[in-house]
């Protein structure tokens, strides 16, 4: 009767033992698994973020602030390039408020009188601007440059006015 019982035991160990490894199999894999997908979504969003770095750079290549050339050409000037892409910004947005539309557009408003809405700094010379009345819109290149003074002069080198 001892030895049924040991037995009966031994029994119960060994299936213990089946179902703890069966048990601890499954969840090693489903962890695995997890492991692994998780490490593809690492590597994809890395793949996006190089990608995304990338894109940007591309971006900020025709930029005042992602140029070392232009920066260093205002340096030498004496001028930070943050301090000068404020500065001409706030010269030409003050234009926007003189009666009669901003003089640095040169075409007149229809619907009203045209300003300049945004400004994008190309390099230590060159300024793309985008311009409207409400209803009709262009764009054109300004030209900056500071003289021996150091005052600002903005020339106007072309511009396009969209059908509407």
């Amino acid at each position: 009767m001892k030895s049924k019982i040991f037995i009966y035991l031994f029994f119960f160990a060994v299936l213990l033992i089946l179902f703890q490894y069966m048990n601890e199999k499954s969840i090693f894999e489903s962890q695995e698994n997890r492991i692994s997908i998780l490490t593809k979504k690492k590597v994809e969003a890395d793949s996006l973020n190089n990608l995304l770095e990338d894109r940007i750079a591309d971006l900020n290549y025709f930029t005042l602030l992602g140029n070392d050339n232009a920066m260093t050409y205002l340096e030498n000037l004496g001028m930070e390039a943050d301090s000068v892409q404020t500065m001409v910004s706030e010269a030409i947005y003050e234009k926007n408020l003189i009666k009669g539309g901003n003089p640095l557009i040169p075409v007149e408003g229809m619907y009203g009188e045209m300003r300049i809405n945004k400004l994008k700094f190309l390099n230590h010379r060159w300024i793309l601007a985008d311009f409207s009345d409400g209803s009709y819109w262009g764009e054109m290149i300004i030209e900056y440059f500071f003289d021996e003074k150091m005052q600002l002069d903005l020339t106007v080198i072309s511009s396009v006015l969209y059908p509407n």
